[in-house]
């Protein structure tokens, strides 16, 4: 494999002199790599995510339960459009709300409406799991995630949401977390060649508590993995102090409307103050998502969440 490591890659932007960098072990005493370094100051830029329509996509990859009248329904051109509007610098396109066997063609469709808008392609997301044991299944869902690499290079899109699934029925979470490296590493060769970063998001299965999710991205050898932090996802006595610990390798966020804690019945509403110094504190730069998946209508609540997330930017 050709991919340049987080290490490899320190030396040469004479960053990582003193650096210690873990090697593909899986054992618990992996050594660690560095978090992300930015030079400058904290930049949070606001994008909003397609799943947050998910009921409202004309197309889809899944089954809908509560699909909108098809007089309400929308495409993606619809949803930049919508984000722009909205005042997002970003939008995230969700992958599975494009046409079936979407064309390149229609890919620079989506790239120009979204530059004739002024809003950037903040990034896509695929539903894979790199957790499959070797055959062909497993070699189905490394397929999938680099044709969306391919995909997201007409876009112009810097990033993809992947996920790192669940431990497979008789195996163990070892094995598991094993076959995850070794898919993230071949896919993150392959996005490295084009310039895209792939966030594992803290999304249930082997990456469910912080421990397992940076277990495999310090452990990847590239310097195109990261961490997506889904702000909603982490369901400790302590949300915020699971948040801070994956932060500072974090290359996209995703906010959600409302937090739940290990044995709380019901969600609380996000800290968003808390969740943007946290972010600040990392110095962190990039596009920060709103994932709206809350029970009340989106055109009434995204609007309103958004208008909270500026004002958090802003003070």
């Amino acid at each position: 494999m050709n991919t340049m490591t987080r290490r490899d890659f320190l030396k040469l932007s004479g960053a990582g002199a003193a650096a210690g960098f873990g090697t593909c072990s899986t054992g618990p005493r992996a050594l660690a790599i560095e978090p992300i370094r930015r030079s400058g100051p904290p930049k949070l830029r606001l994008s909003l995510a397609a799943y947050s329509f998910r009921e409202f996509f004309k197309d889809a990859s899944h089954a809908r339960k509560n699909l909108a009248d098809p007089a309400k329904q929308i495409d993606m051109f619809q949803f930049i459009d919508y984000c722009a509007d909205q005042g997002c610098e970003g939008a995230e396109l969700t992958s599975y709300y494009f046409p079936k066997d979407v064309t390149d063609d229609y890919l620079r469709l989506v790239r120009a409406r979204a530059a004739k808008r002024g809003v950037a392609v903040s990034g896509t997301s695929v539903g894979n799991t790199f957790t499959l044991p070797k055959g062909e299944k497993r070699d189905k869902q490394i397929a999938d995630v680099k044709q969306w690499i391919d995909r997201a290079a007409v876009m112009g899109a810097p990033h993809i949401r992947v996920f790192a699934g669940s431990v497979p029925k008789g195996g163990n979470a070892a094995e598991a977390t094993r076959l995850c490296i070794e898919a993230m590493e071949e896919c993150c060769d392959y996005a490295g060649k084009k310039q895209i970063y792939l966030g594992i998001e803290n999304h249930g299965g082997i990456v469910a508590e912080p421990e397992g999710l940076l277990e495999i991205v310090r452990a990847v050898k590239s310097r195109w993995c990261g961490v997506n932090l889904d702000t909603g996802n982490f369901h400790g006595e302590d949300p915020y102090a699971e948040m801070a610990r994956c932060a500072p390798y974090s290359v996209n966020v995703q906010v959600k409307a409302e937090i739940k804690r290990k044995g709380a019945k019901e969600g609380e509403p996000s800290d968003l103050a808390r969740i943007v110094k946290m972010l600040r504190d990392v110095n962190y730069q990039g596009f920060v998502a709103l994932e709206y998946e809350s029970k009340e209508d989106p055109y009434t609540g995204v609007p309103r969440l958004l208008k909270q997330m500026k004002a958090a930017f802003k003070s």
